[in-house]
């Protein structure tokens, strides 16, 4: 009985010791969570809505924020604070919550690495750490999650190579990394993940090739690794991936064809994205077989032939982009597919833009679906006059027909699309009156309409727009004044161009309302009266155009307050008075054109005025003292240093003067005269010297080889000196043997003729003799400029290497900012070139050699042997022979066509060619490659500051952002269709401004 007794006694206290045990266990787990998530917390640096007040002593475990523990155990097993705004690191205590199965701080702030630690966690599932600013690379150790199913570390600055470790984890259903700045290629082994359900990697700069083992993957749904740096094709195994409803690969260098059978291979697609590549061939014409196709996105590839005609039978189809390939062509037909596309009811974009279509565009194009918001048709062929019945699609946002042959009168019913907010119906053929209708656009922010041939008066509706920010109605042929309507839209902020049309009228006070308006563009119209003083109200603005009009008076001292503008055209008016001083204060000003005026008194001498390549005062024959590279007389006499009898006496002297020197021209012409007929040439007169062989003989000694600075194809360049101020003078020879030589001398004279500006080289003269042999000679007699030509800075040799490469003297280094203001000065000078002449100009051969620099490296465009002109307002193109070197013109197209795109294309590649360091014609651009590729790759791969100049190297770190945007502008202008390139204007305004961006750092 005792020994019973004892038994039960012990089984008693067995089982006491045993709970004991394991509640003092539980007790320690709980308490290794409490310590961690509290070492956690003392991780976090900035918790803005006192998220983790919870987390103290006086509140149990289970019931703080974000956390949830198991029932039977009161473990944590899960972390949960989700966009809080949390900034710290993340402690890698958290790997001691070993029964964590979900970690959620996803929209955060944390930074530093993930912890390796976390690899610890074998009850994770669910790892959400995307939107946060993590860094260094992912580690290796979270293979060892072996329970995780869904791991999204998108949008942090992830580096290093994806793990080839994660081929271990056989329950992930979902691996999203994207958006990060992961580098290798795709590892092999992610093949072998047979779970996968999603798989995004896109956003990073990953490269090589699409591995075959990606078909493996067969129950994948959602692929996408667009973004990277892809190339070569597309595996036909990845093309067998049935199951895939969104197929996205955008933004590669991926290249070849797609299957037709593309329809029966992705049967379940519903998103297609495979923009911004090269594949080529013909847009799969199964398509139409993918009954659940919702988005198809081709743009930017070089797809060619027919849109499929049957894609109505898609009646969940939303969008359509196929902008900017090479599809259509000149015959019937390949516009047909619009028919098919109004049985898509839930259609909303259509992007047809910067292709090869031709003809009328069809009637259908208006039954499209009610729920359309985007039509893209800029940038074709098409003409004859817009289908009537457009306005049906009332719920457009964006319509586009720009740069292309519509003509006719703009429909009035174009008002009845009140949800348009960008309007483009510019470079087209458009006549007639702007409809009043288009006043009812009233939540417009841009509306271009320029270059058509648009007349009448501007509609005084237009003063309803509440949010537009650019106007644009330039190069037309309206005519009377301008409603007071419009200077009431004070949303404009970017830009007002009324420019070349016939506007006239005095220009109104109210022009101050434009208080945020960056650029106004009144320029080449008949406007009259002063300048309003209210104009001092518009406080950003940066470049002002209002040159040849007829304005009057002085220039208001008002406008002193106007310390930002940059660009600043008053020429060719009828303003009398001085100059005002205050625009020696102007810091940001780097032109000035004054020139063509009444203007008189002393020229001020500092700021923009101390760089005489900056201001232009020509024609204003009443100027005196300024600097004296302007060459004014000195201002010797004014109406408050001399008595009246002073006053009379200098009367009697002046016209004394004025009668001898009038009877000198006089004589002058007529010797000119009989000169001209006894020596039987054509003379240019190209401005107010002409010179003789023998001036120039001798200025060059003897056209010396010591004194060649420059050998064309069709001049030679000598320095000579010009003994009456021993100033340093450009004489280029026409070189009679060349074919094509006296057409190349025309083509310069009529150029510089009437064209001046502080980028171009000035000419001083001409000489049309003949020399000591009796032989024909001409040559063009131009300023000389000190620092050589750009190319020789770009790509030094010998002596060029020493002086370029010189690190003692910072004023001979060619630094990221100076080669910045270069461009820019290139850039508006082809600027004034192509909108600012009295006949646009193209330049028609760009390149460094052309660009010269001098002692404060203000650069100066050169060489006009192979200029063209164009009609007035026109988008004329026509064929030229002339042909300039490979990747500095468009090679690809044969006999190039003249127009201002051809020498936008050729600033393009001289812009990347300024930052790269790399000629168009290296040898690393063989086999079809370029540097336009080389540089759009390192956009798309965020790879740019590997593609800088290795002389700039040191500067990286400040000029990475500044770089992007310059390199994003180069291969904006040449990108192979014209239709696509940014305009002059365009690009020297963004220049600018990241110049603004840069000197602000």
């Amino acid at each position: 009985m005792a020994s019973k007794q004892y038994s039960n006694t012990f089984i008693f206290y067995f089982f006491l010791s045993l709970h004991l045990s394991h509640s003092k266990s539980q007790t320690l787990n709980t308490e290794t969570d409490r310590l961690s998530l509290l070492s956690f917390k003392q991780s976090i640096t900035d918790d803005p809505f006192q998220t983790l007040t919870s987390w103290n002593d006086s509140t149990p475990l289970c019931q703080w924020r974000g956390i949830t523990c198991s029932s039977r155990r009161a473990r944590v097993t899960t972390l949960t604070l989700p966009s809080l705004k949390l900034g710290g690191t993340l402690s890698p205590s958290i790997a001691n919550l070993t029964f964590l199965k979900i970690i959620d701080l996803r929209e955060n702030n944390f930074r530093g690495h993930i912890p390796s630690d976390m690899g610890c966690l074998y009850r994770l599932e669910h790892l959400f750490l995307m939107q946060n600013s993590f860094g260094g690379e992912i580690p290796a150790n979270l293979s060892r999650c072996s329970s995780l199913k869904v791991m999204n570390l998108n949008f942090n600055s992830l580096v290093g190579k994806i793990p080839t470790e994660f081929t271990s984890l056989q329950n992930l259903i979902a691996l999203h990394i994207s958006a990060n700045h992961l580098t290798g290629g795709i590892p092999l082994v992610l093949g072998n993940i047979s779970s996968l359900l999603n798989l995004s990697i896109a956003q990073n700069i990953l490269g090589g090739v699409i591995p075959e083992n990606l078909g493996r993957l067969v129950n994948l749904r959602f692929l996408q690794i667009g973004n990277n740096n892809l190339s070569s094709s597309v595996p036909d195994s990845v093309f067998n991936l049935s199951g895939v409803s969104i197929f996205a690969l955008a933004l590669n260098n991926l290249e070849g064809s797609f299957p037709a059978s593309l329809g029966a291979k992705l049967p379940n697609l519903k998103h297609l994205l495979v923009g911004v590549n090269h594949f080529s061939g013909g847009i799969p014409p199964t398509l139409s077989n993918i009954s659940g196709l919702q988005i198809i996105d081709f743009p930017d590839n070089r797809f060619s032939g027919r849109v499929p005609n049957d894609l109505g039978r898609l009646k969940d189809l939303q969008r359509l982009n196929v902008g900017r390939n090479l599809l259509g062509g000149p015959g019937p037909g390949f516009l047909d597919f619009i028919e098919s596309l109004t049985n898509c009811s839930k259609f909303q974009m259509l992007s047809l833009d910067s292709n090869y279509f031709s003809g009328l565009l069809p009637r259908a194009i208006v039954n499209l679906s009610i729920e359309m918001s985007n039509l893209q048709l800029g940038g074709n062929r098409l003409s004859g006059q817009m289908p009537p019945g457009l306005t049906n699609l009332i719920n457009l946002n964006m319509l586009n027909v720009s740069w292309n042959g519509f003509d006719g009168q703009i429909s009035p019913d174009i008002g009845k699309l009140s949800g348009l907010r960008r309007l483009f119906m510019n470079n087209n053929r458009f006549s007639g009156k702007i409809p009043s209708g288009i006043g009812n656009l009233t939540k417009l922010i841009e509306l271009r309409l320029d270059r058509n041939g648009l007349e009448n008066v501007i509609p005084a509706s237009l003063g309803n727009f509440r949010e537009l920010k650019i106007l644009n109605l330039s190069s037309n042929n309206l005519s009377g004044v301008v409603p007071l309507e419009i200077f009431t839209i004070s949303s404009l902020t970017v830009s007002l161009n009324l420019g070349r049309n016939s506007l006239s009228g005095n220009l109104p006070e109210d022009i101050g309302n434009f208080r945020n308006l960056r650029e106004l563009d009144l320029s080449d119209n008949e406007f009259s009266g002063r300048i309003p003083e209210s104009l001092s109200r518009c406080s950003s603005l940066e470049f002002v155009f209002l040159h040849a009009n007829v304005l009057n008076g002085s220039i208001p001292l008002s406008l002193s307050v106007l310390k930002g503008i940059q660009d600043l055209d008053l020429s060719k008016n009828n303003l009398t008075g001085n100059i005002p001083r205050f625009l020696e204060d102007f810091v940001f000003l780097r032109y000035l054109n004054l020139s063509f005026n009444r203007l008189n008194g002393e020229v001020p001498k500092n700021g923009v005025f101390s760089n005489k390549s900056a201001v232009l005062l020509d024609g204003n024959g009443e100027l005196c003292g300024g600097n004296i590279e302007f060459e004014l007389p000195l201002c010797g006499f004014t109406a408050n240093s001399v008595g009246r009898r002073k006053t009379s006496r200098l009367k009697i002297v002046i016209g004394t003067v004025f009668g001898v020197s009038g009877a000198f021209v006089i004589l002058y012409v007529a010797i000119y005269c009989i000169l001209k007929r006894w020596r039987g040439k054509s003379v240019i007169t190209l401005a107010s010297y002409e010179f003789s062989y023998g001036e120039l003989e001798k200025a060059t000694n003897g056209f010396s080889e010591d004194n060649l600075v420059g050998e064309g194809g069709f001049a030679s360049v000598y320095r000579g000196s010009r003994s009456e101020n021993g100033k340093y003078i450009a004489v280029k020879v026409l070189n009679r043997q060349e074919n094509g030589a006296s057409k190349s001398y025309l083509a310069e004279c009529e150029a510089l003729r009437n064209i001046k500006h502080r980028n171009l080289v000035k000419i001083l003269g001409c000489c049309s003799d003949r020399d000591n042999e009796g032989r024909d000679f001409k040559a063009i007699v131009l300023e000389f400029v000190p620092n050589g030509s750009l190319d020789k800075w770009l790509h030094p040799d010998g002596k060029d290497y020493l002086r370029v490469h010189n690190n003692n003297n910072s004023n001979n280094s060619l630094d990221f900012l100076k080669r910045l203001n270069v461009a820019i000065d290139v850039a508006s000078a082809l600027e004034y070139l192509h909108y600012y002449c009295h006949v646009p100009v193209v330049h028609c051969d760009l390149k460094p050699g052309n660009v010269l620099v001098d002692n404060e490296f203000c650069a100066h465009l050169s060489d006009f042997g192979l200029a063209r002109f164009l009609r007035k307002h026109a988008q004329a193109q026509t064929q030229s022979s002339s042909i300039g070197i490979r990747g500095s013109i468009e090679y690809w197209m044969g006999r190039p066509t003249v127009s201002i795109s051809r020498d936008v294309y050729s600033f393009g590649i001289l812009l990347l060619e300024m930052f790269t360091g790399k000629r168009p014609t290296d040898d690393l651009f063989r086999e079809g490659s370029s540097l336009h590729m080389y540089a759009k790759n390192a956009l798309l791969t965020n790879n740019v500051i590997d593609i800088l100049d290795p002389n700039l190297i040191d500067e990286q770190e400040k000029v990475k952002q500044c770089l992007v945007l310059i390199v994003r502008i180069g291969v904006t202008c040449s990108r192979r269709l014209r239709q696509e390139r940014m305009d002059m204007k365009d690009a020297n305004l963004k220049l600018q401004l990241i110049r603004n961006t840069l000197l602000e750092k």
